[in-house]
């Protein structure tokens, strides 16, 4: 079915499209009981062997939507319906926020990728946790993880404090936590990743963590165009500052190898799908094998297939997220993954 709908789908700007189809998928979720059971028993994945538990979260299943589908926590039900182990919602930011001028996401349907420069454009932390704390209320069982950034406008000396307000807000609704430095959209922001800006923010997120009764597993998400100099700092933080794990990888600013126009090609912002593969599988063994598989991985990047998934899991990953692919091969890739990991 998909196979004969996405045509359609990619003669439209891809970014009215994605909200063409998640705002209908939400209104048959809400509005036809029925038909929300028939989404669930098509796509929806019960299949035994397939729990993980990570990071003291138990997932149902080990494959997960990352952050950027759903920016502001408006789709979790129904996306869950199509059979997703877990949610990342955001990249978050304390105020709203516009993102970037428009059109600000291009599809390169010969290289199966995305470019895209949305800015961290989302409604703000206050709007994103009331959402979630109804979801919460209704579905407790669904894990929602928490993609937190800093506005633009907020020089990086002073960008813990956004991280700080989003993980206060945010944290009775979300069951894990993503700090995001590594988005090549917003202005300086991936300056952040170098050691001590990175510990700075991390220290003071875990210092914040240690006072709850209840503590919430902190990851950080890496870019892929790191150094494996910049990799080993890397393991060295989450050591330091004792984080849960790491999501492996965010968008690529490369442009390498791809057999797309010139035109495309040029465009600002982060590449993601296929392209990016090959480089987040290796980061993730760099980082399984340098640290000794000291914390658990979240692998991200190019996954079309069963077949990348399982490539991401052999290299270390404890799960895997959907993006890109996802966009590419509709909603069967995720029981197509279980299936074949079972």
């Amino acid at each position: 079915m998909y196979s004969l709908i996405k045509p359609i789908f990619f003669k439209f700007d891809p970014e009215n499209v994605h909200y063409f189809v998640v705002k209908r998928l939400k209104w048959f979720n809400d509005k036809f009981p029925l038909g929300k059971t028939i989404i669930r028993s098509s796509f929806d994945v019960h299949i035994k062997g397939l729990e993980r538990e990570v990071f003291g979260i138990k997932f149902r299943n080990p494959v997960g939507l990352a952050a950027g589908f759903d920016k502001n926590g408006e789709y979790v039900e129904p996306l869950s319906n199509l059979g997703f182990g877990f949610i990342e919602v955001g990249t978050v930011t304390p105020m709203p926020q516009p993102g970037n001028d428009k059109p600000r996401m291009f599809r390169l349907p010969n290289d199966e990728a995305l470019i895209n420069r949305m800015g961290f454009n989302n409604k703000g932390v206050d709007v994103m946790a009331e959402r979630l704390r109804l979801l919460k209320d209704k579905h407790p069982d669904i894990v929602v993880g928490g993609n937190i950034g800093k506005n633009k406008a907020t020089p990086n000396e002073d960008a813990v404090s956004d991280y700080i307000k989003c993980f206060d807000r945010l944290f009775d609704v979300v069951d894990y936590f993503v700090v995001n430095v590594s988005s090549p959209n917003t202005p300086g922001l991936r300056e952040l990743q170098e050691k001590e800006p990175l510990k700075k923010i991390l220290n003071t997120l875990q210092q914040r963590n240690r006072k709850n009764d209840i503590s919430r597993p902190i990851l950080l998400k890496i870019a892929p165009d790191l150094t494996d100099a910049q990799l080993d700092d890397i393991i060295e933080i989450v050591a330091e500052t004792n984080i849960a794990g790491i999501i492996a990888t965010n968008t690529t600013i490369s442009r390498e190898n791809l057999a797309t126009e010139q035109n495309l090609k040029a465009e600002t912002g982060g590449l993601s799908g296929k392209p990016v593969k090959e480089r987040s599988t290796e980061v993730i063994r760099y980082l399984s094998e340098k640290s000794n598989k000291a914390f658990p991985i979240i692998g991200v990047g190019g996954i079309h297939s069963a077949k990348d998934a399982q490539e991401k899991m052999d290299a270390g990953a404890s799960l895997v997220q959907l993006y890109t692919g996802f966009i590419y091969e509709g909603p069967g890739l995720i029981k197509s993954i279980c299936k074949a990991l079972v």
